[in-house]
């Protein structure tokens, strides 16, 4: 299968986490997003939180006017939350588990036994033209009830292969791609358009990269932490060549 070609959305949350930490206008999350679309992100996603710890309404509205790369809203399936998607109209929302005293997503939406409270969300953001998507664990149960669901895309969440990689653990590590990419290929055959995301960095991207069946990778806080050493630009454009790099190598024919 010939792999074409990984669209890159860069999520500008924790701009707005340092500049919450002390108040004010800085640093500009829309600013960010702004530099990320110049350094190769062909989208922007920023998850607009019950408890607004860091993307405020505001930036929500800013970064409509501002860009010119499709904005993914994650969300929360909230009724609030429905409001602000149906009012703003972003290109894309994904709806996200959320749980107020987490520090960062910690798990997949559970499109299976959420069925009944999901359908409403899934449907109205769809009757609106705004692309849905489900943020949900590689299991095919869960790609099953996305379908069913009538959302068009879903996004694998990678945090476990991340972290068993990160860990240095060699078996959880291969055990946990080979669920991304059992998903990816299962959600491919139901006709969805599959993402993922969740803790990529430099050292964990090639593999999943290189998943044919994958359309989107969304990457966040990696990247603007190391933007803090190498800059912005330079953090969102190394990002954009090793996901390029890896689809020309899976497609490099074998000596």
């Amino acid at each position: 299968m010939r792999r074409t070609r990984l669209r890159l959305g860069v999520n500008i949350d924790h701009v707005a986490t340092v500049r919450n930490a002390r108040g004010g206008a800085e640093p500009d999350p829309v600013r960010a997003a702004l530099i990320a679309e110049k350094a190769g992100a062909d989208g922007i996603t920023a998850h607009l939180r019950e408890d607004r710890r860091h993307i405020t309404d505001d930036d929500i509205t800013r970064l409509m006017d501002g860009l010119t790369s499709p904005l993914n809203l994650e969300m929360a399936a909230t009724d609030e939350m429905l409001s602000i998607a149906l009012r703003h109209g972003p290109h894309a929302a994904c709806i996200v588990p959320e749980r107020r005293e987490e520090r960062t997503t910690e798990g997949g939406l559970d499109a299976a036994g959420g069925h009944n409270h999901l359908q409403r969300f899934v449907s109205e953001l769809d009757a609106a033209g705004i692309r849905v998507s489900l943020f949900v664990e590689p299991d095919r149960g869960q790609l099953d009830a996305a379908k069913r669901l009538g959302a068009p895309v879903v996004e694998l969440h990678t945090g476990a292969y991340c972290e068993a990689a990160i860990a240095g653990d060699a078996e959880a590590t291969a055990r946990h791609l080979t669920r991304l990419q059992d998903a990816a290929r299962h959600g491919a055959s139901l006709s969805l358009e599959v993402h993922a995301g969740h803790g990529l960095t430099y050292a964990t991207v090639t593999p999943v990269a290189a998943i044919p069946e994958l359309a989107e990778l969304n990457i966040g806080h990696f990247l603007i932490g190391e933007a803090i050493f190498i800059g912005l630009e330079q953090s969102v454009s190394k990002m954009r060549a090793l996901m390029d790099e890896a689809r020309l190598a899976a497609d490099a024919p074998v000596s």
